[in-house]
């Protein structure tokens, strides 16, 4: 693993050895135990999007691995004032260990990657979110366990960058995936091919309870800018208890965050699984730090 830019360039073992990773990370992190891994390494942030669980993933991550991040926005930046990716890139990697980018095209972080001499992490584009997904899959194995070809995992929401993510991470797992959206709020036609071409187990439609019926895991996700989505089609894909009745009667229910109570999901349903959401925003610190181990060498001593 040289880059992680989206979930399509790992493997299957890749992902399970990030959350066997993960998973250690985070039982020596709740023993108290130190694990500085990666000592004197620094990481380089651009963020040109908000953050709250990544960047606290990242930063934290690398000072609990011994090292140091540096944070820049879109506004302290000469990248936001015009500087070529290409050359900012080449600055950064003069400076840092690894670049963590948090920006809108994907088109960015692989132009990033071509003139790099340090790994690069996209930490969210349009397209994909991959550190948010593999977060996701340490979740479900703990929850679950790690049977994912025996597992269905639902997704109700817009065919966004989460759902892109999740259609490629499942079909390299296994996973049974279903996604319920709206016609004009369909995945990336790249992911559903990438799906068909490696024989996933997908179903794409616009009835959620087709698409809930006997999931183990239902996950939702805010509808973007709330203030520019039509009530009417919230409502119709909204995740509610009416939903969860055609889920089996175990289902877990994720969430990304930042969550809309009414909107996306509601009140009660997400007080309800909050325990699980919150296990799954915890979970970004253990495997934003298992992805700087895997990309920066520290991995020999896990």
């Amino acid at each position: 693993m040289k880059h992680l830019l989206k979930v399509s360039d790992l493997t299957k073992e890749e992902i399970l050895d990030l959350i066997e990773t993960a998973v250690k990370l985070k039982r020596l992190k709740q023993e108290g135990t130190s694990h500085k891994y990666l000592p004197d390494k620094s990481l380089g942030m651009i963020f040109q999007k908000p953050s709250t669980r990544t960047r606290l993933g990242f930063e934290l991550g690398i000072f609990e691995l011994g090292g140091k991040a540096v944070f820049f926005d879109n506004q302290s930046i000469q990248l936001g004032r015009g500087e070529s990716v290409q050359d900012t890139v080449r600055v950064f990697s003069r400076f840092v260990d690894a670049i963590v980018i948090r920006t809108f095209a994907q088109a960015t972080v692989e132009k990033m990657a071509i003139y790099s001499s340090v790994p690069i992490i996209n930490a969210l584009t349009e397209y994909s979110h991959p550190c948010q997904i593999l977060s996701d899959f340490m979740t479900v194995s703990e929850l679950k366990g790690n049977d994912f070809e025996n597992l269905k995992l639902c997704y109700v929401g817009p065919g966004n960058s989460i759902a892109n993510s999740l259609i490629v991470g499942c079909t390299l797992l296994g996973m049974r995936f279903s996604i319920a959206c709206q016609q004009d709020y369909l995945p990336s036609k790249s992911v559903i091919a990438f799906a068909q071409q490696n024989q996933g187990k997908l179903l794409v439609t616009n009835d959620i309870r087709a698409a809930a019926n006997g999931s183990d895991i239902i996950y939702t996700a805010p509808f973007g800018q709330q203030k520019d989505v039509d009530e009417e089609l919230l409502s119709k894909f909204q995740l509610n208890e009416d939903v969860l009745s055609y889920c089996k009667p175990d289902v877990k229910v994720l969430h990304c965050l930042p969550a809309f109570k009414g909107k996306e999901i509601t009140e009660d349903v997400f007080e309800k699984h909050a325990d699980e959401i919150f296990l799954q925003a915890e979970n970004r610190l253990h495997m934003e730090k298992a992805v700087l181990i895997k990309l920066l060498g520290g991995n020999n001593a896990i």
